[in-house]
Order: structure tokens, then C-alpha cells, then sequence
């Protein structure tokens, strides 16, 4: 599969050595520009490229860069992506510690996932937002190992989300349906399951239990 990863902080970059290394084509940008990438691309394979032309060809999008910068990202992000292309986006909204007040998730209520859709004008795939970097390369699990972990994934387009669940799957990892993007709240910080390292039925059963109130630590 094609795969253009926007993004290569701690989850993108561990996103371009696993996916890599199972045998995806991956092209990786960040807001430094491809000649930052060279160790990463070395190291595994993957085309060091703008944020621009990331989406090439590829049938899915990573988008893993702080909220305050989606907007920054570059008009035409997914021109030349592949028809029916996914986008997966991975964003966490924190107004004190990085991002400041966003006006649409905090006055229109808007979820980060929704808010961030609007933004890139194209649907979008909650995933891997309370998944530890590291957990990526230390933690995949066959299936039905009693230790796999499960990553919720939440969006509108059931399609999109299965094609998000089957990528999970041969990551390593088990997948939990969160419901519409509307409902994606339930995976943002300060929830339950943000950070949960648990099997499929505790992240369901955390998932339930979520309040739509944020915590005091995650309002501007």
C-alpha cells in the first residue's frame, strides 16, 4: 500500500519504521523539509518528501502534526492521493501546553477530529491520538494473543474505518469502533481510554464511561 505521512514526530516517525517495515511505501514530510529526514529514510526506506506532495499516489494519509498547525499545512494537501483515499488523523487538542484556544473546538463545540476535518476539507479517521510512540515498535501482538492492546477509531465513513482497522490489525494491534467523528470526544485527553493499554474490552467499557466535559487541564 501507498502511504504518505505527514508528520515525523514521535508517532509519525515510528508510523514510517513499522509501516516500512511491513512492506508499505511509505513517503514521510515534516515542517522542516526532506533534507531533515535523511536518518529516517536511511534507516528505513522511506521517501523523504514535502508536505506537498506527501499524498502522491497514496491511498492513505497519516496526518500527525500539532493541532494549532493543520491550518498552516499547504493548500492542495491531497491532490494526486489516490482515489477513495484514507485520511487518518492522530491530533490532540492541548490549549494550555501547545496548541492555545481554538475557537471552533472550544465556542462551536466542535471535536478535535471534526474541527480538524474542516480543516483539511476531507474526512478524516480518528486513530493512534492516545497511543504511546513507543508502544508501536514494542508492543504488536499476533491476534488472539491475550496481550494485544486495542487502539479506538472513530469516523463517519465505514469504509475509511475499515480500511484504518485492517492497517491496525497487521500493526499488531486490535481495533475498537468509537463510534461517528461526533463522537470522538470519548478518546480525547483526559478520557478513560487516552493512554489505556488494555485489550478490546476495556477500551470498549472505557470508551462507555467518557464524560463530554473536558478536564480543567485540557481547557484553554
Amino acid at each position: 500500500m501507498k502511504i504518505g505521512i505527514i508528520g515525523a514526530g514521535n508517532i509519525g516517525g515510528n508510523l514510517t519504521r513499522r509501516l516500512t517495515a511491513l512492506g508499505h511505501e511509505v513517503r514521510v514530510a515534516n515542517s522542516r523539509g526532506p533534507e531533515t529526514l535523511a536518518d529516517l529514510a536511511a534507516e528505513t526506506g522511506a521517501t523523504p518528501v514535502t508536505a506537498a506532495e506527501a499524498a502522491r499516489g497514496a491511498e492513505v494519509v497519516v496526518v500527525t502534526v500539532p493541532l494549532k498547525n493543520v491550518p498552516d499545512l499547504p493548500p492542495g494537501l491531497f491532490d494526486g492521493a489516490a482515489k477513495d483515499f484514507v485520511v487518518i488523523e492522530t491530533g490532540n487538542y492541548y490549549p494550555k501546553r501547545r496548541d492555545g484556544r481554538i475557537a471552533g473546538i472550544e465556542d462551536e463545540g466542535l471535536t478535535e477530529s471534526r474541527w480538524t476535518e474542516q480543516q483539511l476539507g476531507h474526512p478524516v479517521v480518528k486513530a493512534f491520538n492516545g497511543t504511546y510512540a513507543q508502544d508501536l515498535i514494542d508492543r504488536p501482538r499476533p491476534a488472539g494473543d491475550p496481550d494485544r492492546i486495542a487502539v479506538p477509531v472513530a469516523g463517519d465513513d465505514e469504509s475509511a474505518k475499515d480500511t484504518v482497522r485492517a492497517l491496525i490489525d497487521e500493526l499488531g494491534f486490535d481495533s475498537v469502533d468509537a463510534g461517528g467523528l461526533d463522537d470522538s470526544w470519548r478518546q480525547q485527553p483526559g478520557t478513560p481510554v487516552y493512554g489505556l493499554r488494555a485489550g478490546a474490552a476495556e477500551v470498549a467499557k472505557a470508551l462507555a464511561e467518557a464524560s463530554p466535559l473536558r478536564q480543567e487541564d485540557f481547557k484553554a
